[in-house]
């Protein structure tokens, strides 16, 4: 009861709260948590794609969107397209939830002689079109109250579907509107009233599956433009995320919820956070990927079959394919049994992504020959022989994204970690993890190889002997066995846990950066009393990284990071590297030089020294 009584005080308060309770809550765009719910935050998925857009090059948008279209043969619009997955559920899937709810409507109706007209069809079509058209997952609408933001979704969600039926009498989407608003009729009773609140509570349960079921679990495996932006929470039609929108983003967070939880691979993603780093390098490459798509299309022709007269896959499945294949592909050579496993694993992913698309095939109705014709598709495709052209080509990019997508992969892991919030790693994601959708990304985890590789680092960069800064060169250079990502992630909660007010209460302040490659970083420092660290990550590097150079020492040349709190001559120290780094005075103030802050190690998490 005490806990009631300090909730309706304070929703916020640490009694409202008595234990760490976050909420596995979608946000749509634009869409803010309530204030007034008693939990610490959403469970991360908000965060997840936030950083992801980080890495993905919104200048290429339109480029990206012509590749997509022109090799598909069609243009895809987004929106409509969810638009008519939404349909197709609540036709099929949901389709007696619709008609329950379209009877309880009708009897509301028939209660109220203004609009006792309306017919179930009439009904029933007008209510599948108002949840297509919801903007959000759901309202929260109970006992009577009815917040701003219920308000704006519901009256967003009719005026949009007026927009789009002007065919259709308006008032029966102006009667459904005023359901859902609790716009009581003037000679309703009680009873009226009771029945009213119930049905909307009804229509707020079915709002969410519909969205879920439409839009990630069919229209994610249909648009394809690039499927790093296709994950749960996600906005597919908005490519990349600015530096500024990122510090809104966590300043509001610090602010609002600063103990919410912060993922970058969970059970339910699409796809792991290191292959998502992979794919997102792919962003910034558009003439090699048009290219590539042209040249493997055309190996690869031969291996299509004709299944009731269309060719299997279609050229949005295969779209799809070489996506995956990128995202996914070892850095190590692969023997016989691991190939076959592999190839096993791509056959189970694009067989699962065809039927949640359910355009060729489905669960429901299954396409067994459509089925078979992809799964040999693949096989054929990646057939490890001499002969195979395809996948000697293939590899070539393969490799490239690989590099980028390493540097990605740390910087978004360390941002996790550092950032407001609370970080919550999936299992066996403190090193690499190339995982797809479920069921692959519930395999046995390497525990115990985990655990032995991050003693071997200790004891390197524990040895008396030992150079930090070359050691983790070495790994950064390295790379294959996930020992940076490994050391960088256990390096950081290490020192989260030795400062764990900092991170917990301290400020969050954006740091802006000059030079020729300022747009190539995100800097943001901790503050807490005399405590503070500063973090600094790397961009869209493709244009900086070549061949096998890593993004390190004296390609950031020209380029500082602007630190205005801090003093001429003030020293950090690199917590990876354990060198040290000194504020100099930069062209627009003081600041620190890049090419010393990433002399070794291309992420940075430097600590203010006190001697």
């Amino acid at each position: 009861q005490r806990y009631d009584e300090a909730w309706r005080e304070d929703p916020q308060s640490v009694m409202a709260r008595p234990l760490y309770v976050v909420a596995e809550k979608i946000l749509g765009h634009g869409e803010i948590l309530p204030r007034t719910w008693p939990v610490d935050g959403t469970s991360g998925y908000d965060f997840l794609n936030l950083v992801n857009g980080l890495f993905v090059d919104g200048a290429n948008a339109k480029t990206f969107e012509g590749i997509y279209s022109t090799f598909i043969k069609q243009r895809t619009n987004f929106n409509e397209l969810v638009l008519a997955k939404k349909r197709q559920i609540m036709l099929i899937s949901l389709a007696s939830e619709i008609n329950v709810l379209a009877r309880q409507l009708s009897r509301l109706a028939e209660r109220n002689r203004n609009v006792r007209d309306f017919t179930i069809n009439s009904l029933t079509f007008a209510l599948r079109e108002v949840i297509a058209s919801f903007p959000v997952y759901r309202t929260y609408i109970a006992d009577g109250n009815i917040t701003p933001s219920d308000v704006q979704y519901i009256e967003a969600a009719v005026a949009s579907t007026k927009r789009r039926t002007p065919v259709t009498d308006p008032s029966i989407f102006d009667f459904i509107r005023d359901v859902l608003l609790l716009r009581y009729p003037g000679t309703a009773d009680e009873e009226d009233r009771r029945l009213q609140q119930d049905w909307v509570q009804k229509f707020q349960q079915v709002t969410g599956p519909v969205m879920a079921k439409g839009l990630e679990d069919t229209a994610f495996y249909i648009y394809n433009r690039l499927i790093s932006l296709n994950e749960v929470g996600g906005e597919p039609q908005h490519f990349g995320t600015s530096v500024a929108e990122f510090h809104k983003a966590n300043l509001e967070r610090r602010r609002s919820w600063p103990h919410a939880m912060l993922t970058l691979s969970t059970h339910d993603t699409k796809r792991s956070a290191d292959v998502r780093a992979r794919i997102n390098a792919l962003s910034e490459l558009p003439k090699e990927w048009k290219s590539a798509l042209t040249r493997w299309s055309r190996l690869n022709s031969r291996h299509r079959s004709k299944v009731e007269g269309r060719s299997a896959p279609d050229r949005n499945e295969e779209y799809l394919f070489y996506q995956t294949l990128l995202g996914m592909w070892p850095r190590k050579a692969l023997d016989a049994a691991e190939h076959a496993a592999l190839v096993e694993r791509i056959q189970e992913y694009m067989r699962k992504a065809l039927k949640e698309a359910k355009v060729n095939t489905s669960w429901v109705n299954p396409n067994e020959a459509w089925d078979a014709a992809v799964s040999n598709f693949v096989s054929r495709a990646l057939a490890d022989t001499p002969q195979n052209a395809f996948l000697a080509d293939f590899k070539q990019l393969a490799a490239r994204l690989a590099q980028l997508g390493v540097y990605n992969a740390l910087a978004q892991s360390v941002i996790e970690l550092t950032v407001p919030g609370v970080p919550d790693i999936y299992q066996g994601n403190e090193a690499w993890d190339f995982s797809l959708v479920d069921p692959d990304n519930r395999r046995p985890v390497p525990y115990t190889r985990n655990r032995e590789m991050l003693n071997e680092l200790d004891a390197q960069l524990n040895n008396a002997e030992s150079d930090p800064a070359a050691y983790v060169r070495s790994l950064v250079t390295q790379q294959d066995d996930g020992g940076i990502k490994l050391l960088l992630v256990a390096q950081t909660l290490r020192f989260r846990r030795e400062q764990p007010e900092l991170f917990a209460e301290g400020e969050y302040v954006p740091l802006e950066t000059t030079g020729n490659l300022a747009n190539h970083v995100v800097g943001f420092a901790r503050r807490l009393n005399d405590a503070e660290v500063l973090v600094v990550a790397p961009r869209l590097l493709a244009r900086i990284v070549t061949d096998d150079n890593a993004p390190i020492g004296d390609v950031w040349s020209g380029t500082s990071l602007l630190v205005p709190a801090a003093e001429t001559g003030t020293t950090y120290l690199n917590l990876f590297t354990h060198e040290r780094v000194q504020v100099d005075n930069s062209v627009r103030g003081t600041g620190l030089p890049l090419a010393a802050v990433f002399g070794n190690c291309p992420i940075a998490v430097l600590v203010k020294s006190t001697q």
